[in-house]
């Protein structure tokens, strides 16, 4: 079964109410405010980790080759996080705009990890991977910040025009300012 059917099989098996299950969600480390976790996080921030390695470690980049993208959903069937169920349902319960926030920003850390992925599938030398990792790393981090925010119900987007068109905006200036030394630049 994938990733993406599991979680499907989950949501319809668990039900939960926000309200009435708050202590159970705070119990499984998901915000009961929002019914979203901040374990998905994790997904990002391993990347992160990888991409921060690079320079000084330029062997790591089949390991950061390795990574691909994932939804909250598939996060959770996915994984042996103990309230895995909970959280797949309790996303399902949250307010859409606080789901499409989250995965808008997610999927702007996705379309950035996926180009710098792509562009050192291009065998770049260590500096220019290096170079790119760091910059690539520098743009996720705040990005990974503001979706805790958003998972903790801290920033919620206004409007959803302007959060569409981010995740094309990083890729876009990523492929304008490429790395000193990249293939282009």
């Amino acid at each position: 079964m994938t990733a993406r059917a599991e979680a499907q099989s989950i949501a319809s098996d668990c039900r939960v109410d926000l309200t009435a299950d708050a202590s159970r969600l705070a119990e499984a480390n998901i915000n009961p405010k929002t019914g979203l976790a901040t374990d998905y996080l994790n997904h990002f921030n391993e990347a992160i980790m990888v991409l921060e390695l690079l320079s000084a470690m330029p062997e790591c980049v089949d390991e950061f080759l390795a990574w691909r993208p994932i939804s909250y959903q598939e996060h959770f069937a996915t994984s042996h996080f103990k309230g895995r169920d909970l959280a797949i349902a309790a996303y399902n319960a949250a307010e859409p705009i606080a789901r499409h926030s989250l995965d808008t920003v997610a999927d702007t850390m996705n379309a950035i990890l996926t180009a710098t992925r792509e562009a050192m599938e291009l065998n770049l030398t260590p500096a220019s991977a290096g170079a790119l990792a760091q910059q690539a790393s520098n743009w996720l981090k705040p990005l990974v910040a503001r979706a805790g925010a958003i998972i903790n119900g801290q920033f919620i987007y206004q409007t959803c025009d302007t959060a569409e068109e981010a995740p094309q905006l990083f890729v876009d200036r990523l492929f304008e300012h490429p790395p000193a030394g990249a293939p282009g630049a």
